[in-house]
């Protein structure tokens, strides 16, 4: 028997997509524009019953499934497309965000030989146990329960044999499929090979332990002496491979497990606020969260303690990111609309192409809506997903990091909201907004450091400029020719030639209007016949009105 090569491998995919896809109603992805696909997608929607094209909803549902048949590669996309609402409209971005990234589990007997192959030997001689029985299963790992010999409880993650060579057959296939859409007529609106080649690096970093088990060793740095609030498993890097990450074990309640909090007498309101206060000191002040807080990966322990587990999906906001969120946010809350935009161009996120008035007609209603109610009766939920149509409707380009940041804080509220019906995820974040305006202007904040930069900059150019005037002088002093090129230089010139000729005229003509009311009186007798005057006021008017054509001709051009 030998391994089919990778173009048939590439088929048979391929054709397990396009059949799940069309299956769904998704079949017109496939089909080129050319040929007559609209047609095509009416009769595909109606199938052989005639029933009519299902609504947006709809197909965002059957999106989402197929997307779950498809297996982990397109389950991890799905996740990433939820924080793309420029690419998809409002319904799509909701109903991916509920995507569930869980399958059935190996054997034992697989996991066992990937534990035996990472580790250098068999997982018998390394750990006093191990539970063959999976405590979960995702599509790329398992977790395993463990007890290494000094009898310190352990958490094993194994990834699922083979899912890389699966994993780089979908991403190949699906950077062959990004580069045909890229020569479509979307592909002048959307970076599809742009989107493929960030979704690739960001999948294979997933599949990477050890980047995992650092990103849990940074968190763990940046509470360092908060363990009361915060704790982060210990992770044993003796046993820890790219494919096998072995960390503490940290027992707690589930966080959404209700009557379980309850039975413990843990003060609810409390946990939502320590849950919240600790996600967003990540994202505020450190630069760096973890992005996946859904139930399971929030522990509660003892004094309302936050335990925090999965650290696969985190997010980066550098101080650049956060001074750009500060300054929108000033704008906003002073209903500066034209503020808000300009910052949008600054940073990139809005197209050449963007009807400025309409995008401004929807940032003020927005803002208005919202205008003098009290913050405890918004809802985060409700903002992002207005911020969502706005942001499909033009197209806008907002950070990813930025989606992630704005799913994150729903999470956070849905958690929150389910523990305390009075829960406020603002009021929670207040303070670390404070602190984080406090760092970014404090002397060595960034904001300052930044304004500082600039300044060094510009003393550097105004530093510059004597001795480049010298060499200029040195040059001319020995008749050396300086060249300076500036484009359109005839045109420019010519321009300047009709308007100072005009000029000229204008103020003779003037000089004329306003001078020879007061010098005929004085020049002129009394008897010099009315015809005279005005045949001598003929050659004034004339001139005005050919200098009026003039002028009107030259702004035609």
């Amino acid at each position: 028997m030998f391994a089919p090569n990778r173009s048939i491998r590439h088929l048979q995919r391929y054709s397990e997509i396009v059949a799940i896809f069309a299956r769904h109603g998704f079949g017109f992805l496939f089909h080129r524009p050319e040929t007559k696909s609209r047609r095509w997608l009416r009769a595909s929607w109606r199938g052989p019953q005639k029933i009519e094209p299902p609504s947006e909803d709809t197909l965002a549902v059957h999106f989402r499934t197929a997307l779950e048949e498809l297996g982990p590669t397109f389950i991890k996309f799905g996740q990433i497309l939820s924080t793309r609402a420029d690419l998809l409209p409002p319904s799509f971005i909701s109903e991916l965000s509920k995507l569930v990234d869980s399958v059935s589990p190996e054997p034992w007997e697989l996991v066992h030989s990937v534990l035996t192959r990472e580790l250098g030997y068999e997982p018998e001689k390394l750990f006093a146990s191990i539970d063959p029985t999976p405590m979960g299963s995702a599509s790329l790992s398992q977790v395993h329960a463990g007890v290494l010999p000094d009898g310190q409880e352990v958490v094993i993650k194994v990834q699922r044999p083979n899912i890389a060579a699966v994993i780089d057959t979908d991403l190949e296939i699906m950077a062959s499929l990004a580069a045909n859409a890229q020569t479509t007529s979307l592909g002048n609106i959307y970076d599809f090979m742009g989107i493929a080649d960030d979704f690739s690096f960001t999948l294979r970093n997933e599949l990477d332990y050890q980047r995992e088990g650092r990103n849990a060793d940074r968190l763990r740095e940046s509470f360092a002496g908060q363990e009361h609030l915060l704790r982060i498993p210990k992770i044993y890097w003796k046993l820890s491979t790219q494919r096998v990450l072995v960390m503490e074990r940290i027992r707690g309640i589930k966080i959404s497990d209700i009557p379980a909090l309850d039975a413990a007498g843990y003060d609810r309101h409390k946990v939502a606020m320590n849950s919240a206060s600790v996600t967003v000191k990540q994202v505020m002040e450190d630069g760096f969260f973890h992005a996946d807080p859904h139930a399971g990966n929030y522990l509660i322990m003892p004094g309302e303690a936050i335990g925090l587990v999965d650290f696969g999906k985190v997010g980066y906001l550098r101080d650049k990111d956060r001074m750009d969120l500060i300054r929108l946010y000033i704008s906003a809350i002073e209903l500066d609309v034209d503020g808000m935009i300009d910052q949008l161009m600054r940073i990139g996120a809005v197209r050449e192409d963007v009807d400025r008035n309409r995008l401004g007609y929807d940032f003020n209603r927005f803002l208005n809506k919202y205008y003098g109610v009290s913050i405890k009766y918004v809802r985060a939920r409700e903002l992002i997903d207005e911020i969502t149509t706005i942001t499909f409707r033009h197209r806008l380009r907002l950070p990813a990091t930025w989606w992630l940041v704005g799913q994150t804080i729903v999470m956070l509220e849905g958690i929150g909201l389910q523990l305390d019906p009075d829960f406020d995820v603002f009021k929670a974040a207040e303070p670390h907004v404070q602190n984080l305006m406090k760092n970014l202007l404090t002397p060595n904040g960034s904001w300052v450091r930044s304004v500082l930069m600039d300044a060094s900059n510009w003393g550097e150019m105004l530093h510059r400029i004597p001795r480049v005037g010298n060499r200029m002088l040195e040059r001319l002093e020995r008749n050396e020719p300086i060249r300076m090129e500036v484009k359109d230089m005839e045109h420019i010139l010519s321009r300047l030639d009709q308007l100072v000729t005009r000029l000229s005229l204008s103020l003779l003509v003037a000089a004329f209007v306003v001078g020879l009311p007061l010098l005929l009186p004085l020049t002129m007798p009394d008897s010099l016949p009315r015809w005279l005057l005005l045949a001598g006021s003929v050659p004034i008017v004339g001139a005005g009105i050919w200098l009026g054509l003039s002028l009107l001709n030259t702004s035609k051009k």
